[in-house]
């Protein structure tokens, strides 16, 4: 288990993206993407993503907000706002089925700056198929 403590959620959380053969699934309540500003950490982190599309990484994505959505879209990703009146408020990234980093940490510059944030990211099979069944169960909504 590993803790990922405000800004450190790019520095650890990019690698793994990078070594994503398969499949990405996230949930997470607000996303920001900053293309004026490639060097933002959020922005590395999107490039991060980006390149997985590019590899043929299947790369899915549960947001709140139809902008995110279509931008998402326009780069490959496979995304969707659930069709209810509830927000989705949880926040989790798995990465081949063998990853999860699950915490507080929204996709925004603050959230990876200087918010008191707190992740964790871990390697445990029955707890990760949980959290893809509970994914599954989003995705379908």
């Amino acid at each position: 288990m590993q803790a990922i403590i405000g800004s450190q959620f790019p520095k650890v959380v990019i690698p793994k993206i990078d070594e994503a053969k398969k499949s990405i699934s996230i949930i997470v309540f607000d996303w920001r993407w900053y293309p004026n500003d490639p060097a933002n950490p959020v922005q590395l982190f999107n490039q991060a993503l980006v390149r997985a599309v590019r590899r043929g990484v299947v790369v899915k994505a549960v947001a709140n907000f139809p902008d995110i959505v279509k931008t998402l879209e326009k780069v490959g990703v496979q995304a969707k706002k659930v069709s209810t009146q509830n927000l989705v408020h949880a926040k989790i990234i798995l990465i081949d089925d063998y990853f999860c980093i699950i915490g507080s940490h929204n996709f925004s510059v603050p959230a990876f700056t200087t918010n008191y944030e707190l992740s964790v990211g871990f390697e445990d099979p029955e707890t990760i198929k949980e959290f893809s069944q509970f994914f599954d169960s989003l995705w379908l909504l």
